[in-house]
């Protein structure tokens, strides 16, 4: 998986480079070519590993997970996500009054320069808010990654079963300020 996915930025990378350079309008001064925007070396670098998702039936709030590697010498934030397969929001686990609670991330999530970033249960994920089809084990689900700078890291994660410590991402669990740790699962 790790190599479809080093392979796809490589190809996002090639293909961007190819636009900017057949463009006449994207050179310098004296018709060298103009250095490809820093966006495209962010996203380039900006890796997924081991990406999963939660199988779930349709409708039903279900979650991805992954180690999200920066190699950069950056820090990179991803804004937001994006799924055919979903709306999507970016969540964090948090203390809220004396309870652990599922809450969107403000800020999105910051990846350091040459460091990593756990999605994980129990953690931070991407939340699948309203999977259209039911996602079983072992299909593939697309999904972008937003960042900070305007572009975007494609990745594709493989759904297995998991059923963590019996809790649920089902809306009922939700209270305005987010919720409870004991009804949140992957």
């Amino acid at each position: 998986m790790r190599n479809t996915l080093i392979a796809v930025a490589a190809l996002a990378v090639l293909g961007l480079t190819g636009c900017a350079n057949s463009d006449d309008t994207a050179t310098a001064a004296g018709g060298t070519p103009a250095p490809a925007p820093s966006a495209t070396a962010a996203a380039a670098t900006l890796t997924i590993k081991d990406p999963w998702v939660k199988a779930a039936a349709a409708g039903t709030m279900t979650a991805a997970f992954g180690t999200l590697v920066n190699d950069t010498g950056a820090d990179i934030t991803i804004t937001g996500a994006e799924s055919p397969a979903s709306p999507l929001e970016l969540h964090e686990m948090a203390m809220k009054d004396g309870k652990m609670v599922m809450q969107p991330k403000e800020g999105g999530f910051v990846i350091k320069a040459k460091g990593t970033h756990e999605l994980s249960p129990g953690g931070d994920h991407l939340m699948l808010m309203k999977p259209k089809e039911a996602i079983e084990p072992g299909d593939e689900v697309t999904f972008t990654l937003k960042l900070a700078d305007g572009s975007t890291v494609p990745f594709s994660a493989i759904a297995k079963p998991f059923a963590g410590a019996e809790e649920s991402y089902e809306p009922g669990a939700h209270g305005g300020s987010g919720m409870p740790m004991g009804s949140m699962a992957p």
